[in-house]
């Protein structure tokens, strides 16, 4: 384990937290801007997705289904 990887995660985290509360705050282009060159995981893509449909944000949800799932 390096010096860097908790640093790494820290910011993957609150990337993360700033992902989802731009989507619960329906800010596109926020969330527009987090995802830029961005991956996730099968299990956070779903929440975010599950997020954004009970805010019946189409576009928000359109971003969301346009990322790519890392395996």
């Amino acid at each position: 384990m390096t010096s860097e990887q908790p640093e790494q995660e820290s910011r993957s985290f609150m990337h993360y937290a700033a992902l989802k509360t731009a989507i619960v705050n329906d800010e596109e282009q926020r969330v527009k801007e987090l995802l830029t060159n961005q991956s996730m995981q099968p299990l956070e893509k779903g929440y975010l997705l599950d997020l954004a449909r009970l805010n019946n944000n189409r576009n928000i949800v359109a971003l969301l289904e346009a990322v790519p799932v890392t395996p």
